[in-house]
């Protein structure tokens, strides 16, 4: 029996009216069985008891997980009763492609959609619209506004997205225009310098945005791992936390530890500046967001 799932906007809402912070997880699907065994029977379940708002699940690179994030958010919301969000891409796929998606959710039960462009298929640099598909994810995002009634959320890039050559203001501004075309709600790529995070806040601010925009928090769990992940999505590590990684360099354990301790201040500054909540990246990983949050008091 699938439990009564609200809309992620109607989530924000009530929570701004109690005035307290949202709080989201967000898992991938993994390649493994014995993988997605971990993810649905420890990992979720552990964090499950820090009663988030919500949770999500991505679309993996090139939609190859399609089937399986709508499986797996089934899995969530019907075994552990947490409103969880699928993300959907434009990648490899037509019109069609997409409603046949967005039925298959409904039926489901699935209610809320996270509309990206999304990652080229692993290989390819570049994003090239697929015949008959999307090019943009406001016509995503529009696209899902018209055939069905979800909560949508699309990504903010606080440094701007590392394929927009014309600077951040102009990417600031097509996000705005996502929002535009129907998006409740906005959550940002990672980061780790909280200015940046005000800055483009206070610049959608400007533009008009009333949506809640929402930080995206990656506790550090290595330094090679962390080094390679901003590699990839064009954000920057701070130069003290540089430093501060360099002087644990390989002990694993230690970067963990100072990745709980760096991401829960980190929290405690947005969320006394105002941020609508929290959506934390755990890489499937339980331990270390469930520190930060208890840290915190949520």
């Amino acid at each position: 029996m699938i439990p009564f799932i609200p809309f992620i906007r109607d989530v924000f809402a009530s929570a701004r009216a109690a005035r307290r912070p949202v709080v989201s997880f967000e898992f991938f699907p993994t390649k493994t069985d014995e993988g997605e065994r971990a993810l649905l029977e420890k990992t979720i379940p552990a964090l499950g008891q820090l009663n988030p708002d919500f949770c999500s699940v991505t679309y993996g690179a090139g939609g190859g997980t399609r089937a399986k994030t709508l499986a797996i958010v089934d899995r969530i919301q019907r075994e552990q009763r947490l409103t969880t969000m699928a993300h959907l891409t434009c990648v490899n796929a037509t019109r069609d492609d997409t409603l046949s998606v967005l039925r298959q959710a409904e039926a489901l039960g699935i209610k809320n959609i996270l509309a990206l462009r999304g990652d080229p298929p692993s290989g390819d640099s570049t994003f090239t619209k697929t015949d008959g598909g999307f090019e943009y994810s406001y016509e995503l995002v529009r696209f899902v506004r018209e055939v069905g009634e979800f909560s949508i959320g699309v990504a903010g890039f606080p440094e701007g997205h590392v394929a927009c050559k014309e600077g951040k203001h102009v990417d600031w501004q097509r996000l705005k225009s996502k929002i535009d075309h129907g998006a409740d709600f906005v959550i940002t790529q990672l980061f780790f310098n909280n200015d940046d995070y005000f800055e483009f806040r206070d610049y959608l601010t400007g533009l008009g945005v009333t949506v809640p925009i929402v930080p995206g928090i990656l506790p550090i769990l290595s330094t090679a791992q962390i080094k390679r992940f901003v590699a990839l999505c064009g954000a920057e590590l701070p130069r003290p936390l540089i430093e501060e990684l360099e002087k644990r360099r390989d002990d694993d354990e230690a970067v963990i530890r100072f990745g709980i301790e760096y991401a829960t201040e980190q929290c405690e500054a947005l969320l006394s500046a105002g941020a609508p909540g929290l959506h934390f990246y755990t890489l499937n990983k339980a331990r270390s967001t469930t520190e930060v949050v208890k840290n915190l008091g949520l």
